[in-house]
């Protein structure tokens, strides 16, 4: 048997779960007729790259009775291990054929998540299925080449239209994109996300496993692209919860730049940086020094804080994570991995597994005010797993024990990625050893913004 076909064989028993547990409890003739939303995840795990045969057949007739029309899911999120990106046009053929989605959306990567599990390892395919009821799917490809890329960003009207939210109608409530990182000039396109769209959240990463250009596979309906994006805009009666956990915790306090030049600081609070780093760091706990093996980081904050609020500091969520790249001992001066100008606020930090635990577990405690979710997207760094943590599905174990119920884990997908896209403070950026995790419920509220009262990027103090 070709690998061609067990792939197929494979994807159809998945298909068949999906299809099942999508409309569940429901017969044939009811299905069509489903209103709630629903979302159902599945992984397929190829254990050996030559046994991808298996336990297909049983159950792959159900599908076939099903295959119609009527019974295609709204959205179909497929994300496939770099390893089987050469097979990407015959798994999306055949999960097109399978479910009939309306809008398929993908991309390759490192690893793939699920609903209790991190891939990271193993050629495998994340998919994770939807009926939204109510919900307006725009999806949208962006395969320019660099003179079609300047145009494009040029004009806010002709990138409104590029991505499904021409000018005059109402925002969507959140923006996917999946990228190539090779191909894509993505701060430029994120700020044309937010200066066309504020306030709307944009979720997703950069397709990762890719050794050169060319060698990424970007999934959108029945086509299979290799440069530029491809996304979506959701938009109707769905609510969504935007959490960017950046696995940091400040240490010290908030500094003003007095002097800087692109990513150089001169100056903070009028003392060069160096000086101000190194008696930090002696006021330091031993096990917070210990953590310096790890790299310094430096918080851009995104957030002012409030005149008007008693107590209204800055802390965990307000601020924009970099790198301290380098130190000059002549100057006292300090190179990181942002642009940043006089008069803003920062804040050094660190970063370690218990910390990355401990913020993802803080952001996500405030859902416990909610129903669980009914699905869920996770795009995390390739930094984080088991590179970050001594054991393996560290993230996917926290957001479940936060937000499953006990044998019901919320339905989830998602992967590694080269670089994870998310809201801080109500702007969307590009970010590096991040989890960036949306959260999908029925819509209580026709006019709820995203960044409301669930907003979870700037409630936990210092």
């Amino acid at each position: 048997m070709t690998e061609s076909t067990n792939i197929n064989r494979k994807i159809k028993f998945a298909s068949a779960i999906v299809t099942d547990r999508v409309y569940p409890g429901r017969d044939e003739g009811d299905r069509s007729s489903a209103r709630d939303m629903s979302w159902i995840a599945h992984a397929l795990v190829q254990q050996v790259r030559s046994t991808l045969q298996g336990d297909i057949d049983r159950v792959g007739d159900k599908v076939g009775d099903h295959a119609h029309d009527t019974l295609a899911v709204d959205l179909l999120i497929v994300f496939v291990s770099a390893s089987l990106s050469l097979d990407a046009p015959a798994i999306v053929t055949q999960l097109r054929a399978e479910l009939k989605p309306k809008v398929l959306l993908g991309c390759s990567a490192e690893g793939v998540i699920t609903n209790e599990q991190e891939i990271e390892d193993q050629p495998s395919v994340a998919i994770i299925a939807a009926r939204l009821p109510g919900t307006t799917i725009k999806p949208f490809s962006l395969n320019n080449t660099m003179d079609d890329w300047e145009r494009s960003l040029s004009s806010d009207a002709a990138f409104c239209e590029m991505v499904g939210a021409p000018v005059g109608t109402t925002p969507p409530k959140l923006f996917i994109l999946l990228a190539d990182p090779f191909s894509t000039p993505i701060e430029p396109i994120l700020e044309s996300f937010n200066n066309n769209f504020p306030g709307v959240p944009l979720v997703g990463g950069l397709a990762s496993g890719a050794n050169f250009a060319g060698a990424s596979a970007l999934l959108m309906n029945d086509t299979v692209q290799h440069f530029g994006a491809v996304g979506l805009a959701l938009s109707g009666a769905i609510d969504v919860d935007v959490i960017v956990s950046q696995g940091c915790r400040p240490i010290g306090h908030p500094y003003k730049i007095t002097r800087a030049n692109e990513n150089m600081i001169f100056g903070l609070n009028g003392g060069a940086p160096v000086k101000l780093i190194q008696a930090m760091l002696s006021e330091l706990p031993r096990q917070d020094q210990a953590l310096l093996r790890n790299g310094l980081y430096i918080g851009h904050a995104i957030r002012t804080p409030s005149t008007d609020i008693e107590d209204d500091v800055l802390g965990r969520g307000d601020f924009l994570i970099r790198g301290v790249l380098d130190s000059d001992a002549t100057t006292g001066a300090i190179v990181v991995g942002d642009r940043l100008n006089d008069g803003e606020m920062v804040q050094f930090h660190l970063r370690d597994a218990d910390t990355a635990e401990e913020d993802l577990a803080l952001m996500l405690a405030p859902q416990a005010l909610y129903e669980p979710p009914a699905g869920a997207l996770l795009f995390s760094c390739n930094g984080r797993g088991t590179r970050l943590y001594d054991h393996a599905n560290g993230d996917i174990a926290i957001i479940q024990h936060a937000l499953g119920q006990p044998h019901r884990p919320i339905e989830l997908a998602g992967f590694f990625c080269a670089g994870e896209i998310g809201p801080i403070g109500g702007r969307n950026f590009l970010h590096g050893h991040t989890a960036s995790l949306v959260l999908f419920r029925a819509a209580q509220s026709a006019t709820q913004n995203p960044f409301d009262s669930r907003d979870q990027q700037g409630a936990d103090p210092a």
